[in-house]
């Protein structure tokens, strides 16, 4: 099931390419009366969902804290994609998302704190909003997005293929724009500072 957005205004233009890309007139309105609409603005809201989810820099946050309630628990807001322990962390909870709260396998509870109020740290995959998004990331999704409703609109097979090298095309602008926006070296950096993990040679050596 699709996130719902809150931006539907600033969605119409992204829909409208998606609808002009398989061949439909333009719309002023998400009627989702109108079923290539509807196709259109789910599958939008489908591949939002699917690309932020990989991680990029401009969605991902680490040493992000994060406080326990009454029942020393933690509920995962929706627009949380994905929530790990940072690597600060040294004690013994294995967490994964399940009822909308943190749970840990290792301990196999959804308590993770000793006391009510307790803090951690950990490393977000956040969900936003349309309009919060970078143009090199929307144009993707607007690619991606284009070729799966010609699969389901449409069916043409040449048509799918000239929309999917258009996608090839906006997936390479955008991870242009993530290693630009990141700035990545394969030496990673210290901790504190720019959270890239990269393979570093002297860990093996250690062992």
């Amino acid at each position: 099931m699709p996130i719902p957005t809150t931006n539907a205004t600033q969605e119409l233009p992204a829909v409208n390419q998606i609808l002009a890309s398989v061949g439909q007139a333009p719309v002023t309105t998400l009627d989702q009366t109108n079923p290539d609409v509807a196709i259109a603005y789910d599958t939008l809201l489908q591949v939002s969902k699917e690309v932020q989810a990989e991680g990029w820099t401009f969605n991902q946050e680490f040493e992000y804290e994060i406080v326990t309630d009454n029942n020393k628990e933690y509920q995962i807001p929706n627009n949380m994609l994905q929530i790990d322990f940072s690597e600060s962390y040294k004690g013994n909870i294995d967490p994964v998302r399940r009822d909308g709260k943190i749970y840990d396998r290792y301990n196999h509870t959804y308590t993770i704190g000793d006391t009510v109020g307790d803090t951690f740290k950990v490393d977000v995959v956040w969900f936003f909003d349309w309009i919060d998004l970078p143009a090199p990331i929307q144009n993707y999704m607007v690619a991606k997005a284009a070729t799966i409703s010609a699969q389901r609109i449409i069916g043409d097979p040449q048509l799918i293929q000239t929309l999917q090298q258009r996608e090839a095309l906006a997936r390479a602008n955008a991870l242009e724009y993530e290693c630009n926006q990141g700035d990545f070296t394969i030496f990673g950096h210290p901790e504190g500072n720019r959270h890239y993990t990269s393979y570093k040679p002297y860990t093996a050596l250690q062992r």
